[in-house]
């Protein structure tokens, strides 16, 4: 068998083998399943809408209180000691008891404001909290993609260095049974088979940790999109698929990218409009509010509990109720001035937090096109490591070059193929965090 059909085998095994320790019942998920799982199971996101509805509802009493107030009202009172009263009737004086004992009454009151400009700015200050809770759940969406994608593309990465590893290791067994070979018929020396039994106990421990690494990556992915990390799930794909989207992506110049998007500074602005809004609606709560009122009411009084014959009589009265403030405006003047001077903080802390986002624009825009760069030369390096590596295997097949040849054109095919995934990985990553800055969810 050549070195090349055990190299395929070798790679059909190392997708054959997830299959095998799996169950039957594995379901397998790509990138946009992923991202889609973790939007609909990730707490962060559940949570993120919980705060949207409690917004809305309290957007809802707000509204609530532009509308009439109506209560009934119903009470009895029973007299314990009547009131008594004197008066002179032709220079005699006469007492007299007033009231009954039994007395009730039942109504109806009701208030509606008609001049109250509180109530339309608190208002418009929850509505700007919804706005507010729907931003904030937006950027726990962004952030949620983004670290999705991340641990997607360093599972990945685990998984093409382990088969990367478990080839290296391979190639290394073989050259190693290739000497074992050898020395049996006497064509290789003790010292050559030593070192070609200690290589391959070295690369061992490399593997087992390069194993390991898939698991841990698998695992932090599950617990990311918020499924059980005992869920059968096998994640699709390679970097290597990712080769086509770099080849083709346009690197935009830093001036041109946008950050009107961006999650972090649509959260200042609507701070800062909340703050406004609480300006107008400190100004407001110093000027004077107008309500109509009004009271309708049945009332009788009796010694007796004879209810049938009880005679109720009417009650009803409307009004206009005006409340000016004048003494208010001197508390008011220094909250204005104080949430003036948060306004003012608000600013200069954007003015700071879109530096350091272009600060990062440029950098995710330089590690882009770096590895652009890279990967069209680690590619292509990595095709010419491999064709050396074949040639030099062939020629110690036959005995024109030496173990010490066979190892280095083994280890730099190694580290091209590790450099090359990387590369993917880093461009990738830097993309992934670039899109995440300009506030894109997808």
């Amino acid at each position: 068998m050549n070195n090349m059909t055990r190299r395929s085998l070798l790679i059909f095994g190392c997708f054959l083998i997830p299959f095998l320790l799996q169950a039957q019942d594995s379901v397998h998920v790509n990138l946009q399943q992923a991202i889609e799982i973790a939007l609909n199971d990730n707490p962060t996101i559940k949570i993120a809408n919980r705060n949207i509805e409690s917004k809305k509802y309290s957007k809802d009493e707000q509204i609530a209180a532009l509308f009439p107030t109506v209560a009934a009202s119903g009470s009895y009172q029973r007299t314990v000691k009547k009131q008594k009263m004197t008066m002179e009737m032709g220079g005699n004086p006469m007492t007299i008891e007033v009231g009954t004992s039994n007395n009730y009454s039942a109504g109806i009151n009701f208030s509606l404001p008609l001049v109250a400009a509180p109530t339309w700015y608190n208002l418009k200050l929850s509505q700007l909290d919804i706005e507010a809770a729907m931003e904030s759940a937006r950027s726990s969406r962004i952030s949620l993609v983004n670290e999705v994608k991340k641990a997607y593309y360093g599972m990945l990465l685990a998984k093409d260095s382990y088969r990367v590893l478990l080839v290296n290791y391979e190639n290394v067994q073989y050259t190693a049974e290739n000497i074992n070979s050898k020395y049996e018929q006497g064509l290789a020396s003790d010292f050559d088979k030593l070192r070609a039994d200690v290589q391959v106990k070295n690369q061992k421990p490399q593997l087992t940790a390069a194993e390991n690494t898939v698991q841990l990556a698998t695992m932090m992915l599950k617990v990311l999109i918020g499924v059980d990390v005992n869920e059968p799930i096998i994640f699709d794909g390679q970097l290597s698929d990712f080769e086509d989207e770099m080849l083709g992506y346009q690197v935009p110049e830093a001036q041109n990218v946008s950050l009107a998007n961006n999650s972090d500074l649509q959260q200042l602005d609507l701070s800062k409009n909340s703050l406004d809004m609480s300006v107008k609606l400190i100004k407001a709560s110093a000027c004077p509010t107008l309500a109509f009122s009004g009271n309708a009411q049945y009332m009788t009084m009796a010694n007796d509990f004879d209810f049938a014959n009880y005679n109720w009589f009417p009650y009803a009265v409307v009004g206009l109720s005006l409340n000016v403030p004048i003494t208010s405006w001197i508390g008011t003047s220094y909250k204005i001035k104080e949430t003036r001077l948060a306004i003012d903080n608000l600013e200069e802390q954007r003015k700071y937090v879109e530096n350091n986002l272009r600060v990062s624009v440029n950098n995710n825009l330089s590690n882009i096109r770096n590895a652009l760069e890279d990967v069209t030369s680690n590619k292509e390096t990595m095709m010419q490591a491999q064709r050396a590596y074949d040639i030099v295997q062939k020629q110690f097949e036959v005995g024109m070059a030496t173990w010490l040849d066979l190892n280095s054109a083994e280890l730099a095919l190694t580290q091209s193929q590790l450099l090359y995934h990387q590369s993917i990985y880093n461009f990738l990553t830097a993309k992934t965090e670039l899109e995440a800055l300009m506030g894109q969810e997808n």
